[in-house]
């Protein structure tokens, strides 16, 4: 899978999606767009906006763009907290379908 990392998902966990291409928003030149642009400019390169901000889903209506939204729902967006719920999300981008919203917790 062709993976996105919102800004607020710190870059060194990009090293724990092995098996999958990834590139954070900043490596994309995407920088700086709003999650509604986001999604919509991504959506040309990328399968899933990987992210930890728990409102997107509320804010932005994924299901009509052709990519999938992974909400990492962690006490915060430290390290120390993502790496331990890396292989749920790793399954969660198994099974994963274009245009879904998967909250992993």
């Amino acid at each position: 899978m062709r993976l996105l990392l919102d800004e607020c998902v710190p870059r060194p966990l990009k090293k724990e999606f092995t098996g999958h291409l990834v590139a954070t928003i900043e490596q994309a030149g995407l920088k700086g767009l709003e999650n509604g642009d986001l999604l919509r400019v991504a959506a040309a390169n990328f399968d899933i906006l990987v992210t930890v901000d728990k409102n997107i889903e509320y804010q932005q209506n994924p299901a009509n763009l052709p990519m999938a939204v992974l909400i990492i729902s962690a006490r915060s967006n430290r390290l120390e907290d993502l790496i331990p719920m890396m292989s749920k999300v790793l399954d969660a981008i198994d099974v994963i379908k274009l245009g879904e919203v998967i909250k992993v917790e």
